[in-house]
């Protein structure tokens, strides 16, 4: 079963809150996939990582650019497992994987500024807690991430 996290941004955009995110799975020798089912949302994101300023190297790639075996971290909207050997996945947008367990770690970050995607957010937690996976949540504040229950 994967550890899945449900990450409620309250304060920022996945643009914002991503890079720190990604950071810390690179400082650790990790690989991360991440998912988002609006190729708007991948094509700002590949933007934004190039040019967040901390941390300020990012290496990622798209389906665009290839050769995910190459690249740290992958930016898509093709579910499945991990083409760059990611244990990490980010899940953006209300997406949903079926390759999830494939994965040591799973974040669901959710708008929370939006009723639906609170909504759509609590009803993916309850079927992880049925399904027995491992879960926690974080709550963005003013200083970082706050883990509640």
């Amino acid at each position: 079963m994967a550890r899945i996290g449900f990450y409620h941004l309250t304060r920022t955009g996945p643009e914002a809150a991503l890079p720190k995110l990604l950071g810390r799975v690179l400082a650790e020798g990790g690989r991360a996939m991440v998912l988002s089912p609006v190729k708007e949302r991948i094509a700002a994101l590949d933007s934004a990582l190039w040019t967040c300023p901390d941390p300020d190297w990012l290496p990622h790639g798209t389906p665009a650019t290839g050769n995910p075996d190459l690249q740290p971290i992958w930016l898509t909207t093709e579910d499945g497992p991990a083409p760059n050997g990611a244990r990490y996945l980010f899940l953006l947008d209300g997406a949903e994987s079926a390759a999830h367990d494939a994965f040591d770690r799973v974040f669901d970050l959710f708008d929370g500024g939006s009723e639906q995607a609170v909504a759509a957010a609590r009803r993916r937690w309850a079927a992880a807690k049925a399904a027995g996976h491992d879960l926690a949540y974080w709550k963005q504040t003013a200083t970082g991430w706050e883990k509640a229950g």
